[in-house]
C-alpha cells in the first residue's frame, strides 16, 4: 500500500508554507479546523509583525485576531500562539524544542502538531495522525481503531520505522484527493485492491482485479 500511494503521490509533504521550526510550530497550531490554504493565506502579515516568539508574545491580542479572523476560530487561535510564543520565549529561549514531551507541554500543542513538528521541522520519523490519517488508515484496512491515540499506536506498530513520515503524507494526499470522507472515489484509487473498504463494498473478485492491474 506504501509503494503505491508513493507512487500516486510522488510529491506529498507538508503543505504548510514555512521557513523555520517557528513558522511551522504556529501554522500547526493555526491550522486546527480549517485548511493549511487558508493558514498560508495570513501567514505573511502574521510574521511580518511577529516574526519570532519574542515579538509574537509581545504582540497585541485584538491586532493577532484581526489577522487570524479569516481562518476561523481566531478569538482562540490568537490567544494560543501568544501563550505558546511566551512559553517558548521565557522557558526555552524563543527555540522550538525537539523533544515531544517539551512541545505537548506547550499551549495549544497536542500529539498530532507535536508529531508534525518532529516530523516535519527536525526530520525524525512520525505518524501524524489527523482526520484524514484516521479516516484513510482505518478504511483501507492499515488498522482498526476507534480513536485517534489507539490508530497512532497502531500505525507505529504495523508500519515500516523508517517510512512513517512518509505514510503520514502519503494518507494526507490521498484523503484529500482520492478518498473522501463521503463519498471516496474508488474507481481511481490507488490501492483499490488492498483495500479493505472497497473489499465489503464491491467483493474481492472485482478488487482483486482491479489490485492486479495497479502492480
Amino acid at each position: 500500500m506504501l509503494d503505491l500511494l508513493r507512487a500516486a503521490y510522488p510529491k506529498a509533504g507538508c503543505a504548510l508554507e514555512h521557513r523555520n521550526v517557528f513558522e511551522l510550530l504556529v501554522k500547526v497550531v493555526l491550522s486546527a479546523q480549517t485548511t493549511d490554504k487558508s493558514v498560508n493565506a495570513v501567514s505573511g502579515e502574521l510574521f511580518g509583525l511577529c516574526p519570532d516568539a519574542a515579538s509574537l508574545a509581545a504582540a497585541d491580542e485584538e491586532e493577532l485576531r484581526r489577522i487570524l479572523r479569516p481562518i476561523g476560530m481566531y478569538r482562540t487561535k490568537a490567544r494560543n500562539i501568544k501563550a505558546l510564543a511566551a512559553r517558548l520565549a521565557s522557558a526555552h529561549d524563543g527555540a522550538v524544542p525537539a523533544d515531544y514531551d517539551a512541545l505537548i507541554a506547550l499551549p495549544g500543542v497536542g500529539r498530532k502538531t507535536a508529531n508534525v513538528v518532529l516530523a516535519v521541522g527536525f526530520g525524525l520519523q512520525r505518524i501524524a495522525v489527523d482526520t484524514h490519517v484516521f479516516r484513510v488508515a482505518n478504511r483501507i484496512g492499515l488498522c482498526d481503531e476507534k480513536d485517534v491515540l489507539q490508530t497512532e499506536l497502531a500505525l507505529m506498530r504495523k508500519l515500516p520505522g523508517d517510512r512513517l513520515t512518509e505514510a503520514h503524507h502519503s494518507l494526507i494526499f490521498h484523503g484529500r484527493g482520492c478518498c473522501g470522507a463521503r463519498r471516496p472515489a474508488c474507481e481511481a484509487c490507488p490501492v483499490l485492491g488492498y483495500c479493505r473498504y472497497a473489499h465489503a463494498l464491491h467483493g474481492p473478485g472485482e478488487s482483486a482485479v482491479q489490485g492486479r492491474r495497479t502492480e
